[in-house]
């Protein structure tokens, strides 16, 4: 849980005050170090699971603010967006039953969430890119009012810009730009805190690194995102683009990204990385000094070090080294896994922790040197290409060996993880459950990245793509209720979804996007042929900055056809000669009720979709017909249940 009271630099002085405070909280946990000030036993384990909150219509409901008045829990609280939820879990000794605990805890906060949201029609999901979330959802509107996230937003836009670009290719290629960092908000995770001794934080980091691709690759959940099927696990991709700060350069400059995996192993202590941050990012933010910290120090009083946990929170590492203070007073270190994705089921994020914590556990026993077998390249490289491929990786392993996911959880990792959690005294019961779990998905192959592609593979063939991601989402919900894990998660249906009512739909999600255009100086003799050949009855104008400029459809080419059936067509008539100029348009945030009115006051079938002038997409009686259809569908079912109950 991040600290709230900070806000954003406002002179050169405040920087320079905050400056020198960071500087000696580094000193400070340097002389912490070195006098043995940190608790070292016993090792307890943690983690925060995000949440996204969906209405009736399993589209994001931006409600966080008012579940929090209802629960009145410290350990719930707030995320960027306003549709999203933490859910804090309390530390546990890393022993016997925490993992049953821990999966008890997560599932105990999701019944309440169900229990509290049920009169509002709200639902939960564990999943790291909502399939139903829409750009519109990322308007300024939904961020939440606190001002440690108005802070974040415009400390980036001073240093970025306010225009950020997102540029992610996979199957398909999403190409936007956005007037915010609040893109970063698409992303929910679940993330592991394990604590680790002084002494042993530098082999722990590196293993933690080491073991990023692999341990990333068998838990990928996310590879839609705006119905784009982009990279086993997106979120790696859309957080590092949606807050990084850096500008483009004509220059060949070597520039970190905030949302960083590291530039090399570490070597000497964990200071040694905060001192890399320090150097390498500027402030983003400050907070009020504390009391100075050597005179803490000197009083044997734990400082809270607030100035390098603020700056320490704007800096993401994939594996971030974490600085505590334990109910007993004492300070602690933890290091951060924030490479797990939320979901599919709360037994899958706990098979994924364990799996994590039992190699990070015992990995050192078989590798007792990691830096001195494995490239630090390698080891960035296997998160990288987990993140892209997930379980289709092949990976350069130990002193470069070349091997697939398969065979590497199979034969060397698994052994590991189940004697690393032995060696904890983890239940016998428990870790035969979680590993018995990575196991299944791994000879099945089916993560939450792969159960998502080839349910959206299928649905696509039956129906539009608004409704395929209600049908994934509908399905998530209903799979996580029975707390199954995702190997034995069958595919996604139409006939799964429990409810929908379309009629608040947004035009931009049942728009058509795949365009074909012209411009106003092609021949008509093109059109036609486009018309044809794609068997659609209308293309847009538009000009080289894809500005619309007119519409032509196939009575226009039919009327000029016919009047030129005896002569030659004019060689010098183009599509400027024939468009309709000023078409009547719609705005994508309007909602499919304001585009049927529209169409209907103005007597057309067909609206070009514009915003900022730009054309981005089109909507036509066909994509009407394709909603009525579901519809019929959807109330087709909800009869025949109630007449079943009759």
């Amino acid at each position: 849980m991040g600290d709230l009271n900070v806000r954003l630099i406002s002179s050169r002085s405040e920087l320079n005050i905050f400056t020198r405070n960071l500087l000696k909280d580094i000193h400070a946990m340097e002389r912490m170090l070195e006098e043995g000030w940190f608790n070292e036993d016993p090792l307890h384990i943690g983690a925060e699971q995000e949440i996204c909150i969906v209405d009736n219509h399993f589209k994001p409901a931006p409600k966080s603010l008012e579940m929090l008045e209802k629960l009145k829990d410290p350990l719930f609280t707030t995320e960027l967006a306003k549709f999203n939820i933490e859910a804090n879990l309390r530390p546990l000794v890393f022993e016997k039953d925490c993992f049953s605990i821990m999966e008890g805890r997560i599932e105990e906060k999701l019944q309440r969430l169900r229990k509290l949201g049920k009169e509002d029609q709200l639902d939960f999901v564990l999943t790291g890119i909502l399939p139903t979330i829409r750009k519109f959802d990322l308007e300024m509107g939904n961020l939440t009012p606190l001002d440690r996230y108005y802070a974040l937003l415009e400390a980036i836009n001073k240093m970025r810009g306010s225009l950020h670009e997102l540029h992610i290719t996979g199957l398909d290629e999403l190409n936007i730009k956005h007037d915010s960092a609040m893109l970063e908000s698409c992303n929910t995770s679940f993330q592991v805190h394990m604590q680790v001794r002084p002494d042993d934080f530098v082999k722990k980091y590196n293993i933690a690194q080491a073991l990023a691709g692999p341990v990333l690759a068998i838990a990928v959940n996310s590879p839609l995102l705006f119905g784009k099927r982009l990279w086993a696990e997106t979120r790696v991709a859309l957080f590092q683009q949606s807050i990084d700060t850096r500008t483009a350069s004509e220059h060949i400059r070597d520039r970190s990204p905030r949302v960083t995996f590291g530039k090399s192993w570490l070597e000497d202590s964990i200071v040694e990385m905060y001192k890399d941050d320090v150097t390498r990012f500027r402030v983003m933010l400050m907070t009020d000094p504390e009391d100075d910290v050597f005179k803490q120090l000197d009083k044997g009083v734990t400082p809270k070090l607030r100035a390098l946990m603020i700056h320490n929170s704007t800096v993401y590492r994939w594996n971030r080294a974490c600085y505590g203070i334990s109910p007993n007073g004492k300070p602690h270190l933890r290091i951060e896994n924030r490479v797990l994705p939320s979901g599919p089921s709360a037994v899958d994020e706990v098979a994924n922790a364990a799996f994590w914590l039992g190699l990070m556990n015992a990995f050192d026993a078989e590798y007792p040197k990691i830096t001195e077998v494995m490239e630090f390249d390698h080891a960035k490289d296997n998160f990288m290409c987990a993140a892209r491929d997930g379980v289709n990786t092949d990976f350069s392993w130990i002193k470069g060996r070349k091997i697939s996911v398969y065979e590497l959880i199979k034969n060397e990792l698994l052994p590991i993880a189940r004697e690393g959690l032995k060696k904890c005294r983890i239940d016998k019961k428990d870790v035969d459950k979680y590993m018995e779990i990575i196991e299944a998905r791994n000879e099945s192959r089916q993560t939450g990245t792969q159960w998502l592609i080839n349910s959206h593979i299928a649905l696509m063939k039956q129906t539009s793509r608004e409704e395929v991601a209600i049908a994934l989402t509908s399905a998530m919900i209903s799979n996580q209720k029975k707390s199954l894990p995702i190997h034995k998660w069958k595919l996604a249906t139409i006939e799964g979804i429990t409810h929908w009512e379309p009629y608040d739909m947004l035009v931009e999600e049942f728009m058509t996007t795949d365009l074909f255009t012209v411009q106003k100086d092609d021949v008509p003799e093109l059109v036609a042929d486009i018309l044809n050949w794609r068997q659609i009855k209308y293309a847009p104008v538009e000009d080289n900055k894809g500005r619309l400029l007119g519409l032509i459809n196939y009575r226009i080419l039919l009327q000029y056809y016919s009047k030129n059936s005896h002569v030659k067509p004019s060689a010098k008539v183009v599509v400027k000669d024939l468009m309709v100029t000023n078409p009547t348009t719609i705005h994508p945030e309007a909602t499919i009720q304001d585009a049927l009115q529209v169409m209907r006051e103005k007597k057309v079938d067909c609206l070009p979709v514009v915003k900022n002038d730009r054309l981005i997409g089109i909507i036509t009686e066909g994509n009407f017909l394709n909603i009525a259809t579901s519809l019929l569908k959807s109330r087709e079912k909800l009869h025949g249940k109630n007449s079943g109950k009759d």
